[in-house]
């Protein structure tokens, strides 16, 4: 049996089976609904039914308190329809968005490289293509590991067949350890994807900054080597921080890509180098080398940002003071497993972030 689900103030229709959730059936018609821990526990998909019977699921009580749920509203990642429904939900709906359906596929490993330290390079290869936008993520399926796990995509969206990750090992974190030490070329892997609303904005065509810490440079990769692949014109600039040169990953090919590209600039930050690293570069936090490099004056630009929380708000207080502001700001923050819901906060600089 299914059921269909009318999405206001959008007007898309759905189809939604049984037992199926809300936001998992949106996301794979194409259809985006706001979420970000996917179990019950942030309230960031919370919607409004205005017509029909639902069953809440898991939801957290924190997440959605009695009163809410006597109102009509519901988690779209627990809730599952008893009806056909009308919804409506806070969705802002950019221009830019392609809204690739996530689809289930199969890959197997291909390749597995040490990028640095405590980062790993893998390559998947997929059973099919996949549709995606630079920037987007993909939940990965690890053996022996509850749940799902995700991951930015580091590879061009116009190689469809396969995927490529950057992987942090997070210390006693089970889905890292696994890929760490113990998955092996060949080895098959179920993920789902696209997900995601951190994309570049490219119908804008103001000059681009890219900050990204530690393997929060993949989606900034992605993005990148995309816009210089279609030959966009626009000023591109990537500030990748790393507290040392060994962690410094993938520097060779930014290197290498600015020499390429008269459009794209490269500028490395090491918070904490080594005696040996011999570094001649910026030394310090990685916003502090774009403040430097922009004399603290931002505008006229379009920024994204990827990488761990305090990072994060590090480099949206640095922009936001040289004058650039939410509309021309874009993130995507990496959570390890060991967040949880706390890690799912919003920005305290953003309203809507």
């Amino acid at each position: 049996m299914s059921y269909e689900v009318t999405i206001e103030p959008t007007g898309d229709v759905i189809e939604l089976d049984e037992g199926q959730t809300l936001l998992d059936a949106a996301l794979r018609q194409g259809v985006w609904l706001p979420f970000a821990c996917g179990h019950g526990t942030c309230g960031t998909c919370k919607v409004q039914v205005l017509d029909g019977d639902v069953d809440h699921g898991e939801a957290s009580g924190f997440a959605l308190m009695d009163i809410e749920r006597d109102e009509g509203k519901v988690l779209a990642c627990c809730c599952t329809a008893e009806s056909d429904l009308t919804i409506e939900a806070d969705i802002d709906v950019d221009p830019d968005f392609a809204g690739h359906p996530v689809q289930d596929f199969v890959a197997t490993v291909s390749e597995v490289r040490n990028l640095s330290p405590t980062i790993k390079g893998i390559w998947l290869s997929l059973d099919r293509d996949i549709e995606f936008q630079a920037g987007q993520y993909i939940n990965l399926h690890i053996p022996g590991v509850e749940g799902v796990r995700a991951f930015s995509i580091a590879s061009k969206p116009s190689d469809k067949r396969n995927i490529e990750l950057h992987v942090r090992h997070v210390p006693d974190g089970k889905g890292t350890t696994y890929l760490h030490q113990q998955l092996q070329v060949g080895d098959t892997l179920d993920l789902s994807g696209p997900y995601g609303q951190f994309f570049t904005r490219k119908s804008d065509d103001q000059d681009a900054i890219f900050i990204g810490g530690g393997s929060g440079v993949s989606s900034p990769q992605s993005m990148i080597m995309d816009l210089l692949e279609e030959g966009d014109s626009r000023q591109i600039y990537l500030f990748q921080g790393a507290r040392n040169l060994s962690e410094l990953y993938n520097h060779e090919l930014y290197q290498q890509l600015a020499g390429q590209h008269d459009n794209f600039h490269y500028i490395p930050a090491l918070n904490a180098p080594e005696a040996d690293d011999n570094w001649q570069g910026f030394t310090g936090y990685v916003h502090e080398a774009a403040k430097e490099h922009f004399s603290e004056r931002f505008s006229g630009h379009k920024a994204y940002l990827c990488g761990p929380p305090p990072m994060i708000d590090s480099a949206i207080s640095a922009l936001m003071q040289g004058r650039l502001f939410e509309r021309d700001i874009h993130m995507e923050q990496f959570f390890t497993a060991a967040d949880g819901a706390e890690g799912q906060n919003r920005s305290a600089l953003f309203k809507r972030i």
